[in-house]
């Protein structure tokens, strides 16, 4: 056989193997992870270029839980585990230790395969499997763009302060959550975290909702008086959630409460005392509600002692595919589905503007993963049509326009709008995070007379 037809025999193998659906993960007898296909993205939202070669002890309890790996290593047998990734994709692993002549292990082997996909485990297996969450679980906070990774760096140094918080961004971006998971890593975790919708709540009740009331404080009130609920957060945390919702009259009592830690309940005499970290959030502007004397300036400034920006989903398009995939997994494990999501979905999604953010992404994955019926796959067709308003009416219902003729012609208008405003290749290079070549021949491709 001559040596380029086993260059295309092993370029091709590799190929197969990296489109498998099944995850393949190898490490080396020094625990680096020295191969892993493309499945990484379904389970946990990054590519295999991300991994390989990292050592274990980086990737364990960050990506996974319940690990096989130390487990081969000791017994030098093969160990099934089932796991969760931090995208919440319910695994079931086998890893199988490879042999050198001398009977020492020379690699790990690991096929990991999505629960939903095979068999229900029978009443032995169940017992003879745990599973242990990764640091990063299905319940935390899930991104791996830079910027929300720069972002969630301040949030990890600020749970460890009880000054307020003021968290803002548009409608949708996570803000509820973000709050939820900064509790979590706190030393207050142990503690309640109470929420409150301020814009979901009647104005004339916000006061005896937060504050509570004693007995007789007014018509219809509870004969025992009720605990407000920062009582009920008493050691733990309150959000609140529209903040900028608050009636005005309310204000000076709530600064109150952020500056002394105590407050008098409706109907009460004498103060309560409390211990609760209050993190804000809202998507308006308050600086703007300061302004027009909407919003209390000694308030805003209070609870602006730390403040945090959510960007919008548009802004973030590889959190779109982290997400996508966290949805596509948690939906599948739900619904007892086992849809995979194609790469020309995926790049309707990441271009896609997202008004409703995360939680509109959200909607979306769950509505495609009930009602695709044709295949295991979830096509750009299966998409609700506002996805792609970027294109006119005429030119979607036109017959002979094929998906590739409408990402091209979008693709289009991309890098039209780019290079006019940067000019230069480079420069569209660096806006749209690719490198200077592709750009280069994008614009070669849909502008003449460039650079």
């Amino acid at each position: 056989m001559t040596k380029n037809t086993t260059d295309w025999d092993l370029k091709t193998f590799k190929n197969l193997i990296d489109n498998l659906h099944d995850e393949i993960m190898i490490f080396d007898n020094n625990y680096k992870l020295v191969y892993l296909n493309k499945a990484s993205l379904r389970h946990y939202g990054l590519p295999p270029e991300h991994f390989i070669g990292q050592n274990f002890s980086v990737l364990d309890n960050t990506f996974w839980g319940n690990s096989t790996l130390p487990i081969v290593y000791r017994e030098k047998k093969t160990i099934t585990r089932r796991q969760i990734t931090n995208l919440g994709a319910d695994i079931i692993t086998i890893s199988v230790p490879i042999m050198d002549k001398d009977k020492n292990i020379q690699y790990v082997v690991m096929n990991v395969n999505d629960l939903y996909t095979i068999n229900e485990l029978n009443d032995s297996e169940k017992k003879s499997i745990d599973v242990t969450y990764p640091k990063t679980s299905k319940g935390d906070y899930i991104y791996s763009s830079k910027v929300m990774e720069k972002i969630m760096s301040m949030v990890g140094q600020l749970a460890a302060y009880d000054m307020p918080c003021l968290i803002m961004g548009e409608t949708g971006t996570g803000k509820s959550l973000l709050a939820k998971y900064m509790h979590n890593i706190s030393l207050r975790k142990d503690k309640p975290f109470v929420s409150l919708n301020c814009a979901c709540i009647n104005p004339n009740l916000i006061e005896s909702e937060l504050f509570g009331y004693k007995s007789g404080s007014f018509t219809g009130a509870d004969k025992q008086g009720k605990k407000g609920l920062l009582e009920i957060a008493d050691g733990g945390t309150l959000f609140m959630d529209e903040v900028s919702e608050i009636p005005m009259e309310l204000q000076s009592k709530f600064l109150q409460v952020l500056q002394d830690q105590e407050f008098i309940p409706v109907g009460g005499h004498k103060p309560v005392t409390v211990n609760v970290k209050i993190i804000a959030a809202t998507n308006c502007n308050l600086q703007k509600l300061v302004a027009t004397k909407n919003f209390r300036q000694d308030l805003y400034y209070r609870l602006n002692a730390f403040e945090i920006v959510l960007p919008p989903l548009r802004e973030r398009p590889d959190d779109i595919k982290a997400l996508s995939y966290f949805f596509l997994n948690k939906y599948n494990k739900k619904f007892k589905r086992n849809q995979l999501i194609t790469e020309e979905t995926l790049s309707v999604l990441m271009n896609y503007s997202w008004p409703g953010n995360i939680r509109e992404l959200d909607h979306i994955i769950q509505k495609m993963v009930v009602l695709s019926t044709d295949s295991h796959e979830l096509l750009p067709q299966d998409l609700p049509k506002n996805l792609f308003k970027f294109f006119s009416t005429e030119q979607i219902v036109k017959e002979d326009t094929s998906l590739d003729d409408l990402l091209a012609d979008y693709e289009s208008r991309i890098i039209h709008d780019a290079y006019n405003k940067y000019q230069t290749s480079t420069h569209v290079a660096k806006a749209l995070k690719i490198s200077q070549p592709k750009a280069y021949r994008l614009i070669k491709k849909y502008i003449k007379d460039t650079e």
